[in-house]
């Protein structure tokens, strides 16, 4: 692991796809929606930051298993995204590809932590 948290893959990845998301949406008509969806995005990336920046390998993991939970709602919200027309297939099966990426990831760097503990 690297001295700081942005050097961290799953910290990086979730912020490109903060990017994609407040790029895909930006025109969307639904406000409170996208709200909500760039809220989970934010907390994917956010809780990845916190936890790090503790300094406590079991406090990190608690806050690495809210972002891969935060990543879950993410995908719930791109189901509804889809379904609601909110936007274009492409652009929600990419976004979709890569919040799969991401919680693999987190759920990587979480084993990798829990492993350190034994």
């Amino acid at each position: 692991m690297g001295n700081k948290f942005e050097d961290l893959i799953a910290w990086q990845k979730s912020r490109e796809t903060l990017k994609l998301v407040l790029t895909a949406f930006e025109k969307s008509r639904n406000q409170w929606f996208v709200e909500q969806l760039f809220r989970a995005c934010l907390s994917v990336t956010n809780n990845i930051a916190e936890g790090y920046e503790r300094n406590n390998k079991k406090q990190f993991i608690y806050f690495l298993n809210i972002s891969k939970a935060s990543c879950g709602e993410v995908r719930s919200m791109l189901y509804t995204a889809n379904d609601m027309g909110y936007c274009s297939e492409e652009t929600g099966d990419k976004l979709m590809k890569m919040c799969h990426e991401n919680s693999k990831i987190i759920q990587g760097l979480i084993n990798y932590q829990k492993s350190k503990m034994l």
